[in-house]
């Protein structure tokens, strides 16, 4: 297990999971995940001469966990990734975000440019200042006709608690198969508008091999720990995500930039919206390097752990 240390932002205290010495590495984890999904990457990372941190972001784990839905908006984030970094080093660091921690770091390198020297994104590419609300995009791609979206389903505070909470084990090991490479095509179901997120839903028996028992009792432990509404609560701030990114509607991300998705990934398409992910992204971050990793789900640095550090060690030998 890595070094483990409590860093106060002055707003809340975050657990922080270190391996290593050299410039900062900082990773952000994602949905619903911990600092643990990055214990592919810190030895590797460390070994070539960084400091690897992977958070527990806020509500998750053994970080502070806020009582308020807006405690969670990607402004507060932002800032908690910020923080941290200074209480490692005055220096630029490099950020590292899959799932919900990509959208963290890519915001971050986009406000903060001065603070963050370089990103990489796993899982969610970058597609620009939103232009209106993601609820806005969901509703009417989805809930508008009649189609159930999980994240319509996360905006009511208390049934997706109360779902994913009722037995913790299972939630998760239907969440992480249902969008995971091995999942045959229709795992994740398309259901009516008005069901839950599990129903219809698989759970495997076995459960693939990238993911071992011991590594979901720990994931088990970390959530029965922390409960899930600061988890889901990040899903209810896109009206207060969408107001606060306005001021940065005319601004690239110019710093060096990575993104790894995957093939059968339904994030890195943006949920089929989006044919060539990389393409689409390089008007909002031009010195981006992309790579596409055939057959690959949504836990990518977990289901392709080998690939994922070969790709982000040489990326970071890049940046000098």
């Amino acid at each position: 297990m890595p070094e483990f240390r409590m860093i106060d932002t002055g707003r809340v205290r975050l657990r922080v999971a270190v391996e290593g010495a050299g410039p900062l590495v900082l990773m952000v984890h994602g949905f619903p995940e911990s600092w643990y999904s990055w214990r592919h990457q810190l030895g590797p990372v460390a070994a070539a001469g960084f400091t690897a941190a992977a958070i527990d972001v806020r509500g998750y784990g053994q970080s502070d966990r806020p009582g308020l839905v807006e405690d969670y908006a990607m402004e507060h984030l932002v800032s908690d990734i910020a923080a941290v970094a200074d209480a490692f080093q005055p220096d630029p660091a490099i950020l590292v975000g899959h799932d919900w921690g990509a959208p963290q770091v890519w915001n971050s390198a986009l406000t903060r440019p001065e603070r963050f020297r370089a990103v990489a994104a796993l899982s969610v590419p970058y597609a620009g200042v939103p232009a209106r609300p993601f609820t806005e995009v969901f509703r009417q791609a989805f809930t508008n006709k009649g189609r159930f979206f999980y994240q319509e389903w996360f905006q009511e505070v208390g049934p997706a608690e109360e779902e994913a909470q009722r037995d913790v084990r299972d939630f998760l090991r239907k969440f992480y198969y249902g969008i995971s490479g091995d999942a045959p095509d229709g795992t994740w179901p398309n259901k009516p508008a008005g069901s839950t997120l599990l129903d219809g839903m698989v759970d495997p028996d076995p459960f693939p091999a990238w993911l071992t028992p011991a590594d979901l009792d720990y994931y088990v432990g970390e959530f029965v720990r922390s409960g899930f509404f600061g988890p889901i609560s990040r899903y209810r701030n896109h009206e207060r995500d969408f107001a606060w990114l306005q001021p940065y509607k005319d601004r690239r991300i110019e710093q060096p930039a990575l993104f790894i998705g995957g093939t059968r990934d339904p994030a890195t398409t943006l949920f089929g919206a989006v044919a060539d992910p990389i393409a689409m992204m390089r008007p909002h971050v031009p010195g981006v390097e992309g790579h596409l990793l055939e057959g690959c789900g949504h836990w990518t640095q977990q289901e392709r752990p080998d690939v994922v550090n070969r790709l982000l060690v040489e990326w970071l030998g890049r940046l000098g």
